[in-house]
């Protein structure tokens, strides 16, 4: 009885309801303001790449327990040599097996490298072959950028082919404006707050989209189910019976974002706290914001921009001046009528 009882049954049965559709205005300006936000910080600040990307020095050593030398010690001895790319190097520790403090530098003579290398090595108390060194060019940097904004731009267009055929295409249209949203203001945070995009960001943003559109499927899924046939009745309309295929899943859809976001979240603080920055972080930050940004959007965006995109077609006009016709009480006569009156 608790179970027939349960939030999640009323809503699923239409007993409890809660009017997303109508509400419409209200997500997308919320969504607007948060997009307009993140492409102000992303305008302004712009985003800070990793040495993948831009290209430059990559070099690491572990500390000796002996030494006391730490991050504040290596950028300031760096800094001294005057070396133009390396004047404000990016110093951050990683946490693992030991400590071993992470240098990046943009790009530099290899003379000048070598130099950078052994002051880290004093420095920190070690042989200069100690510190391993890794050189990134500014064209390897930018074949990885094109590489990823094309992964991208494939990945959209397969969406909206797929959405098209297995669906309609006003569910395609949505679905890419909601993954637009959510891209938008992933990229967005990161810009604002100075988090480091690397190449396994991307990889976090990729499967955020990818997580997003299977969120959205799910409830288009139930909206196609509960509008079968609706072009021939009269006691609903789409966007009640979109709003109700939203209240179907909701539950779902939050308990599966929760659940999702649990381990990921706990990488991410133990990540932080245990190992410093690196790839597990990289990757869990950008899947807590993407995945937060992707369930908002399933919910407030994509079904209700569904809901108002079918509403313009002449026939769901038909059904609801029918359904209108049905809740003043008219005759069956009266209400075919109102469906079929131009």
């Amino acid at each position: 009885m608790a179970g027939h009882n349960s939030l999640s049954s009323r809503l699923y049965r239409g007993e409890l309801s809660i009017d997303f559709i109508r509400r419409r205005r209200l997500w997308y300006a919320i969504s607007a303001g948060l997009m307009l936000l993140a492409l102000v910080g992303l305008l302004t600040r712009g985003l800070n790449t990793s040495v993948e990307f831009r290209g430059g020095n990559d070099l690491r050593v572990t500390v000796p327990a002996a030494s006391s030398a730490g991050e504040q010690d290596v950028r300031s001895a760096i800094a001294g040599l005057g070396i133009e790319g390396a004047s404000n190097p990016v110093v951050s520790t990683l946490r693992g097996n030991g400590t071993t403090i992470r240098v990046t530098t943009a790009e530099t003579k290899d003379a000048d490298t070598t130099r950078i290398q052994d002051t880290i090595a004093r420095t920190v108390g070690v042989q200069p072959d100690a510190v391993s060194v890794s050189s990134i060019g500014a064209s390897w940097g930018k074949d990885i950028t094109r590489t990823a904004v094309t992964s991208l731009i494939v990945f959209l267009a397969l969406v909206m082919a797929y959405l098209a055929l297995a669906f309609e295409w006003r569910m395609g249209i949505a679905a890419i404006v909601s993954l637009v949203h959510d891209l938008v203001i992933t990229v967005g945070i990161y810009a604002l707050v100075g988090f480091e995009v690397s190449p396994a960001t991307v990889i976090g943003v990729l499967t955020v989209l990818g997580y997003s559109l299977y969120d959205s499927v799910v409830v288009f899924d139930k909206v196609r189910e509960n509008t079968r046939n609706i072009a021939a009745r009269s006691d609903t309309t789409y966007s009640l019976s979109a709003n109700l295929a939203l209240n179907q899943t909701l539950v779902r859809s939050i308990n599966t974002t929760v659940i999702a976001l649990l381990p990921i979240v706990a990488i991410l603080v133990i990540g932080t706290i245990a190992l410093g920055p690196g790839v597990l972080q990289d990757l869990s930050l950008a899947l807590t914001i993407g995945l937060t940004a992707g369930a908002y959007s399933s919910i407030f965006l994509a079904t209700p921009l569904l809901a108002q995109l079918r509403e313009r077609d002449p026939a769901m006009a038909a059904v609801r001046r029918r359904y209108a016709a049905t809740k003043a009480g008219a005759s069956p006569a009266d209400v075919e009528l109102a469906g079929t009156r131009a």
